[in-house]
């Protein structure tokens, strides 16, 4: 799940973004109203944090255009201010929650969570291929009747894959969305992790249910779909 945390007080910014990480979000930040709107037309995101008092462009203005542009994706505002008539006016513009601070951080990823599942009602409550399930809801996943103990990013690549079974994803594309647009670490920790996850959810099962890609990446196999067609050699990264 990727968000947008337009925000300009630098340490609730990243406290935003090292709680939103710890849930399995990538997030993205930018700490002006017209970054902000740069990123949420720019690119895509599942979800939205808006503060109402930016520099640069309000967070109205900033919700009215992307309206304005057809931008569908979920906006929670957050602001300091608590009027009935500051709420009403984010709510026309077409927010969708709005949070006043100081807030519960427990309280804004369950209604942040409840934004994505309004959104997508048709996405399946548990994802699945085969017996491997995971349950976004409950953060957990099981290999048949079996629970995996997973890292927080371990989790966000399984459910990842999931969501994208029998397709073969690049490294660009898990970087993308399971780290950052910008991610600069070491140029490895895909395939670190990838091995990562088959040691939990392969290896102890007697199972090889993500495959290498020869050149082009992996491919989480769903065995309901039959054999995989090209080159994919499964092999621990």
């Amino acid at each position: 799940m990727r968000a947008l945390v337009v925000e300009d007080e630098e340490r609730l910014a990243l406290t935003l973004r090292r709680g939103l990480e710890l849930e399995g979000f990538v997030v993205q930040l930018a700490a002006t109203g017209t970054d902000g709107l740069w990123w949420a037309l720019e690119d895509d995101f599942d979800v939205i944090v808006l503060d109402l008092m930016l520099p640069g462009l309000s967070g109205y203005e900033v919700l009215r255009r992307l309206r304005a542009h057809d931008v569908a994706t979920p906006v929670l505002m957050l602001t300091a201010k608590d009027g009935d008539y500051d709420q009403v006016d984010a709510l026309d513009l077409g927010a969708d929650d709005y949070l006043t601070k100081p807030f519960s951080f427990v309280v804004l990823i369950a209604r942040l969570r409840a934004l994505l599942r309004r959104r997508a009602p048709q996405r399946p409550t548990i994802l699945a291929a085969g017996d491997l399930t995971l349950d976004p809801s409950r953060r957990s996943a099981h290999r048949g009747d079996t629970e995996l103990v997973l890292t927080p990013r371990e989790f966000a690549l399984l459910e990842y894959f999931l969501q994208n079974k029998g397709i073969v994803l690049t490294k660009t594309d898990l970087l993308r969305n399971v780290w950052d647009a910008h991610y600069d670490g070491p140029g490895n920790v895909v395939e670190v992790y990838v091995g990562y996850l088959r040691k939990k959810i392969d290896a102890p099962f007697g199972q090889a249910s993500i495959q290498t890609v020869r050149g082009a990446g992996y491919r989480l196999l769903d065995p309901d779909a039959g054999p995989a067609t090209g080159s994919g050699v499964p092999e621990h990264a």
